[in-house]
């Protein structure tokens, strides 16, 4: 049966075949048998360049070159080759072991030391580094470039629509602009990559204080913003009450804003509560 959209067994290699071609790379059999295939190599090379084991010699740069090479253009035909080994050994890593052996095998000072080829791992030793290295290829190729174009893109658009009003739940980072008379300007949501989930958190509670509460990001009112975030990601109790070191946004931060703009806050008004 040929593949195709209607006999295709997960959607990825169906309708949504074009959207995920970037992905088979890295995590098509094709891929975890290249990621295998370079941990044999380095590991190959590794053994050659260590001093305390004299039954395999250093391999000079040429060879060196010679496996680099091999990982370099290894391709569909190769893996191919390999999975035809599998037929025979039907085991997968195994199968790898005897096709860099067939590969190799006529170089002189490479078929000196085939025998180490593997030697003293097995074959989850191999796998779980090539997952891990799809995974890394991924995300430094593919996944953190894709995160940076939507960044660049969510900033212009905030920028494009700074004196758009939006009165929706933020899901993303706030990033509150002032301008000259330090009164909140513009709010940009933007995604700030490399930064910790936690953090991230952290920091969209605190600028959603200062865009909530109307508080310029001066030094003094920084704690502040930060008891909103607080109050915001971990309530506790009855937020109307304040105990001593409790984090907090209650009635008296409330009254503080009130009084440093020059109106009263109302008897008995609550606290600003988590998610209103």
């Amino acid at each position: 049966m040929t593949l195709s959209v209607l006999n295709a067994l997960s959607p990825l290699d169906g309708r949504y075949y074009g959207k995920v071609d970037a992905l088979r790379r890295h995590f098509s059999e094709y891929g975890l048998i290249r990621y295998r295939v370079l941990i044999e190599l380095e590991w190959f090379k590794a053994l050659a360049a260590e001093p305390g084991i004299t039954e395999i010699a250093a391999f000079s740069d040429t060879t060196i070159a010679l496996l680099d090479q091999i990982i370099e253009e290894f391709n569909e035909y190769d893996a191919e080759q390999i999975k035809a080994i599998e037929q025979r050994t039907n085991h997968d890593v195994k199968a790898i072991e005897y096709w860099i052996r067939g590969r190799l095998g006529a170089d002189p000072e490479i078929r000196r030391a085939l025998e180490f080829i593997h030697f003293a791992c097995t074959s989850e030793d191999i796998s779980n580094l090539a997952y891990a290295l799809m995974l890394k290829e991924f995300a430094d190729t593919e996944l953190i470039p894709a995160l940076a174009r939507i960044d660049e893109r969510l900033g212009a658009m905030a920028r494009r629509y700074q004196n758009v009003a939006l009165s929706a739940r933020v899901p993303a980072f706030v990033a509150v602009a002032f301008d000259g008379s330090t009164k909140p300007q513009a709010a940009a949501v933007v995604s700030r990559l490399g930064v910790p989930g936690d953090r991230q958190r952290l920091n969209l509670a605190h600028e959603l204080g200062h865009l909530v509460l109307k508080i310029p990001p001066l030094a003094d009112q920084e704690k502040l913003a930060f008891r909103f975030g607080a109050a915001l990601l971990a309530p506790s109790g009855d937020p109307r009450t304040v105990r001593p070191g409790a984090h907090r946004f209650a009635r008296h931060d409330r009254a503080r804003l009130d009084g440093r703009r020059g109106r009263r806050s109302p008897a008995g008004s609550a606290a600003l509560r988590p998610g209103v």
